[in-house]
């Protein structure tokens, strides 16, 4: 088993194992420990699971969407990348330009009803090709708020607006040693104002010995479904990071919360701890553009060998 795998398949055990039942926002139900750190190094390789296969592109297309401080997501769906369709679809039915069929608790009820599934589905294509096509209908129904890429970008206070990404960034290349590299996409005052408040909530870098690390503080974690692209959205920003300050790559730490199995993951979980894992991919930056220019074609993951994707239905 490889470093990387371990330390995640780790997790989900320990969750199994000692894991409470607990309630949730979602009414899915919930096994749940509070407080896990993992450590990925990442001189060893780019950690991107090979017990299934996570989706490189939705990684680098929703940091990149992060890193360019948009909220919108026309972009993402530029790249056929449907992680945040869900919030931004809820704000479209509950509105009054909606007039399609009912979709209340649409979540749950494609997930035990194929009929209206069926539905569901013809109203998603609707709405993401008139996020695609309609710039008014975009700028309505396509902008989640306050979220990541707003607050990482834009972080709006009572006198001020901080690109905090961009100072950090700057911080690190004048003064490495900070003990204050931090970014905070938590903002109170606009937690009623995001499409989910943010579940990464903070992250800070730590410079020693000219590498570059990362540690993240996560509030609330999907472990099977969104941890994954966790690990490997922010073990990327840390590559991109160190890059753009000349530094070599060090360790991302995830530190965890509420760390969650959903009830209805179970299953998918158990199936993927019977998986051994394959050797740990790597990471190629092709591009000498900034952080703030680079795109996805500009990456690429290489000797990159995965055992299957294992799907499982979203909690909203």
């Amino acid at each position: 088993m490889n470093s990387f795998d371990l330390e995640y398949h780790n997790l989900l055990k320990r969750i199994l194992e000692t894991g409470k039942d607990k309630d949730d926002r979602t009414n899915t139900g919930t096994l749940s420990v509070f407080g896990h750190q993992m450590r990925f190094d990442l001189s060893k390789g780019f950690p991107l699971l090979t017990t299934k296969k996570v989706s490189f592109k939705l990684v680098a297309t929703e940091l990149i969407w992060f890193i360019r401080g948009d909220t919108n997501i026309r972009y993402l769906l530029e790249y056929n990348n449907n992680i945040w369709n869900e919030w931004a679809f809820l704000k479209w039915i509950e509105s009054d330009e909606y007039t399609g069929p009912d979709m209340t608790d649409f979540g749950h009820r494609a997930l035990r009803d194929p009929e209206f599934n069926d539905q569901y589905q013809e109203q998603l294509k609707i709405f993401k090709e008139k996020i695609l096509t309609d710039d008014q209908f975009m700028k309505r129904f396509g902008d989640l708020g306050n979220v990541y890429g707003k607050q990482w970008r834009q972080f709006e206070t009572k006198d001020r607006v901080t690109d905090q990404l961009k100072d950090v960034i700057e911080q690190i290349k004048t003064n490495p040693h900070s003990r204050r590299h931090i970014v905070s996409a938590w903002n109170p005052g606009e937690i009623d104002s995001m499409a989910l408040p943010p579940c990464h909530t903070m992250f800070q870098f730590y410079v020693n010995n000219n590498k570059l690390s990362c540690q993240l503080y996560q509030r609330s974690a999907d472990v099977f479904l969104g941890v994954p692209f966790n690990i490997a959205s922010y073990s990327l920003l840390t590559h991109l990071v160190a890059r753009e300050c000349g530094l070599e790559v060090g360790e991302f730490i995830h530190s965890i919360g509420d760390a969650h199995i959903y009830s209805n993951h179970i299953e998918a979980v158990e199936t993927q701890l019977t998986r051994s894992s394959f050797d740990a991919p790597k990471l190629q930056i092709n591009t000498d553009k900034d952080i703030f220019n680079i795109e996805y074609e500009d990456l690429e993951i290489i000797e990159y060998t995965a055992h299957p994707a294992i799907k499982a239905p979203i909690a909203v």
